[in-house]
């Protein structure tokens, strides 16, 4: 009786992440219809217009989209040289040792500070940086932004990498060195193919969390609504538009913020299964 119950409690926690999925889904594209029914979803997709004016309301989300993804990459691409040798520090070269745990626990406090203080710190730190070096006259922009989400993510990436490398067998690496091979040869040839997948996985978390920051980003990008043409020039992410305009919002600017929304879930749902694809294909 225990056992059945035990299961029934497990199919009904299984069967609620279903229903809760489905009515996301449902609301953001209910609240989202008016704007694809008024624009075409390809036609908002494609536009970069955003005039909310009184009888001249046009609405479209590339400038958004392009925004999002440009910082969002950014920040992955600037992530990666710190936080892989982070990872290899802990989960590798010093693993067990007291350096390695002092580390791991400073790794681990960054990352649970909220996203708000790194907007400050950007605010009041990187960007007079950026002025100073004379990259931007004010300091906003898709640099700053991708910056401060980059170092966001350093802790994610790092963090989870390092546990996928400290998991790989040690039977694996003590029978490389056996053979003769260096550290670095266990490393490329043992320690790195067999923690691959994981560590994709934890870049694509990492990018993930970059793709829907939204305060960090909203302080620091300079929130204009047009396609950024440089890395120096202003813009607005899919989040931050939502953030900055959603509490004054009504009619079909606010189904069009939605339908960004909406937008945003989808190319966040798109990422994962393109992880998990290249997932299975490293590790079939």
């Amino acid at each position: 009786m225990k056992d059945k119950i035990f299961k029934f409690l497990l199919f009904f926690a299984a069967c609620s992440i279903l229903l809760l999925t489905a009515g996301v889904i449902y609301t953001l594209v209910g609240q989202a219809l008016g704007t694809f029914q008024y624009f075409g979803f390809f036609g908002f997709i494609t536009s970069s217009e955003w005039d909310p004016r009184a009888g001249q309301e046009n609405y479209g989300a590339l400038a958004f989209i392009t925004g999002t993804v440009i910082t969002s990459l950014l920040a992955l691409l600037f992530c990666i040289p710190f936080s892989f040798p982070v990872a290899l520090f802990t989960g590798e070269y010093f693993r067990g040792k007291k350096i390695a745990s002092m580390v791991g626990s400073v790794v681990n406090l960054l990352a649970g500070i909220p996203s708000i203080v790194y907007g400050l710190w950007g605010f009041y730190t990187l960007r007079p940086l950026i002025v100073s070096l004379g990259l931007s006259d004010q300091g906003f922009g898709i640099l700053t932004a991708s910056l401060v989400l980059a170092i966001m993510i350093i802790p994610y990436a790092s963090s989870l990498s390092s546990e996928f490398l400290s998991m790989v067998p040690n039977d694996l690496k003590e029978g490389a060195y056996s053979l003769g091979a260096t550290r670095l040869e266990v490393i490329s040839t043992v320690s790195f193919p067999v923690a691959s997948s994981g560590i994709l996985s934890a870049y694509i978390l990492a990018l993930g969390r970059a793709l829907g920051e939204t305060m960090a980003v909203t302080m620091l990008i300079g929130n204009t609504n047009n396609i950024p043409r440089s890395l120096t020039d202003t813009g607005n992410t899919m989040a931050s538009i939502i953030a900055n305009q959603f509490g004054e919002a009504g009619g079909l600017k606010l189904s069009s913020l939605i339908a960004i929304g909406l937008l945003l879930f989808l190319i966040t749902a798109i990422i994962n299964s393109i992880a998990k694809l290249t997932m299975k294909r490293i590790n079939p």
